[in-house]
């Protein structure tokens, strides 16, 4: 018997499926071009399986120490893991052993240290490097002019493959101001492709936005409060 849980969250996730799929109808994209990645920092264990129960099996973590617990609570499910916060050089080696991907690569040396720390026999860690389109230097990110030397850079690492590149824009109310940064993002991305690192990846948008980062190119979406809720106050330990 379903739980109360179990199904208001698979509500909210038909729903914000329904918003993708009537975006890439609307913006001429094909149906199912744009994968969902649901963001459970700081959401229980309980519901992630809740989400998973729904179909979901992509979730997205901050928080290294976190993450590790509900992987643990949750390793009889056939989930990815990808970490969406900021790395830090003393969680490298946790990354790279327990995620799936990185969407927040903005430094050389870390790259190197998750590539060195990835465990032999697995798979590279997918990486998407993160650009700072506003300058803001509260935020993370790659100034954009610098992006291209570390994509360079970064090729020749073992243990991880690049992506894509990922993007948190400062809020906006329109669509029209929404979609001004994620274009530039995917511009950035044009002019940087070639045929032997396609960066096919675009990871942007989130609940409130992912409309306009659809309708720019999106190939990943990044959904939190829309599945789960508000936030809790605290993270939970």
């Amino acid at each position: 018997m379903i739980t109360a849980l179990e199904q208001i969250v698979a509500d909210n996730l038909a729903r914000v499926r329904e918003r993708i799929a009537a975006a890439e109808a609307r913006y001429g994209r094909p149906a199912g071009s744009v994968a969902l990645l649901a963001v459970s920092k700081v959401q229980s264990a309980e519901r992630v399986a809740a989400a998973y129960g729904a179909g979901q099996t992509t979730f997205g973590e901050s928080y290294v120490q976190e993450a590790l617990d509900k992987q643990a609570a949750l390793m009889d499910l056939p989930l990815q893991w990808h970490f969406i916060g900021r790395v830090q050089t003393n969680k490298t080696r946790a990354i790279a052993g327990r995620f799936d991907w990185v969407h927040g690569l903005c430094d050389l040396k870390h790259a190197r240290r998750l590539g060195a720390q990835r465990p032999k026999g697995s798979d590279p860690l997918s990486v998407c490097v993160q650009v700072n389109l506003s300058g803001e230097a509260s935020k993370a990110g790659v100034n954009p002019a610098a992006v291209g030397a570390l994509l360079d850079a970064c090729r020749a690492i073992d243990g991880i493959t690049l992506q894509g590149l990922m993007t948190l824009p400062a809020p906006a109310d329109d669509l029209t101001a929404q979609r001004r940064p994620f274009a530039a993002l995917r511009a950035l991305r044009d002019r940087l492709a070639t045929p032997e690192l396609s960066l096919a990846t675009l990871s942007m948008g989130m609940t409130a936005d992912l409309e306009a980062a659809i309708a720019e190119g999106a190939t990943m979406v990044r959904i939190g409060t829309a599945i789960f809720g508000p936030r809790p106050a605290a993270r939970p330990r």
